[in-house]
């Protein structure tokens, strides 16, 4: 058999492979989508015999131990009391939502929640337990359109990403993040203080070099650009450009397809000063003179560092600074009372 023989005959194979993984896919989000619904319909069932009978406190409780038993008599696991009250759960919490929506749209009942559950019985299990409205809806749209797995839905919640996104947001912004989750329009929309690392697996106050920092980085390339957000590619690290027979290294160069523009980062381990503000402005310039297109956007510098002085910072920066960011960055995930303190802390500046 010739060479373009066997190339035919692997590309024919590799199509009708993808035919076949795709299928199973759409079945798998096909099985997922009507799961959910048929939750939410036993959990609506429910409620709704509960409270037929709600004059006597014990008969909600006598459903569900009776549904449980018969159902599981019947179908096999998966029908616990818990469970079921799981489904009640769910109901109680996505139920006036979805009709108001229902009604307002002019969409039969049916095909609006088929249209808006579109994700597992397990990411609305996670879902059920953020008690706040607006968070919970944020990390459900979140998780639909970058298409979230369940572990990665819970790393971004544990890592307070909501949290970290209000901190840099005005109340209008912030109802917006859970209305339409994290839009992307401007440099400062994709920022966030502090950034997350503790993928990186540094304990918070080991001693380490700003190169080991950096191959930490790239050894979990993957994790930090989930971190970073929506829309960035990696170029290089330690990027060199060159002037007046000088030369210059970028600890980390990206590239933003939503902002279009090169997002330059430096690393630093200890609190930025005055001079790291301004080489990153001088690598900016460079950029936004030598290396950008006609078309693309200015570029933005981020400094990732272990502490800063807002102040300095301010004062360093020009007035009407758009295109230069310090962060913090931690190596171990905040716990929620910190981000709590951290955004009332922002919100009496």
């Amino acid at each position: 058999m010739s060479k373009i023989e066997r190339n035919t005959k692997n590309n024919f194979y590799e199509k009708v492979a993808d035919l076949l993984k795709e299928a199973r896919r759409n079945v798998v989000q096909t099985v997922n989508k009507t799961m959910v619904y048929t939750y939410f319909e036993i959990g609506r069932m429910i409620v709704e015999e509960e409270q037929n009978g709600k004059e006597r406190a014990e008969y909600g409780k006598q459903i569900i131990k009776e549904l449980s038993k018969r159902l599981t008599s019947e179908f096999g696991k998966g029908f616990s009391v818990t469970n079921l009250q799981q489904m009640k759960g769910f109901y109680n919490i996505y139920g006036k939502q979805q009709t108001l929506s229902a009604k307002s749209e002019k969409h039969s009942k049916t095909e609006k929640l088929s249209a808006e559950f579109n994700l597992s019985w397990s990411h609305y299990l996670k879902l059920m337990r953020i008690d706040n409205i607006d968070e919970r809806k944020f990390y459900e749209k979140e998780a639909y359109v970058n298409n979230w797995s369940l572990r990665e839905l819970q790393r971004q919640f544990d890592s307070a990403l909501y949290e970290r996104l209000v901190l840099s947001r005005d109340k209008k912004a912030v109802k917006e993040l859970s209305e339409k989750g994290q839009i992307v329009e401007k440099p400062s929309d994709t920022i966030k203080d502090p950034y997350v690392l503790e993928f990186i697996g540094l304990p918070e106050n080991a001693k380490y070099t700003e190169t080991e920092l950096e191959q930490r980085i790239i050894d979990e390339l993957e994790h930090f650009l989930l971190e970073l957000g929506k829309g960035y590619a990696f170029i290089g690290r330690q990027v060199r450009f060159t002037f007046d027979e000088k030369h210059f290294r970028v600890d980390l160069v990206f590239y933003n397809r939503l902002l279009q523009c090169f997002v330059l980062i430096d690393l630093k381990i200890g609190e930025i000063n005055h001079q790291d503000l301004g080489q990153m402005q001088m690598y900016v310039n460079y950029y936004d003179r030598f290396v950008k297109l006609d078309h693309e956007n200015k570029t933005i510098g981020i400094i990732l560092c272990r502490d800063k002085n807002d102040t300095l910072v301010e004062i360093t920066l020009p007035e009407k600074n758009k295109q230069i960011f310090a962060s913090k960055y931690q190596t171990v995930l905040p716990s929620k009372k910190e981000l709590i303190q951290l955004i009332e802390s922002k919100i009496n500046e």
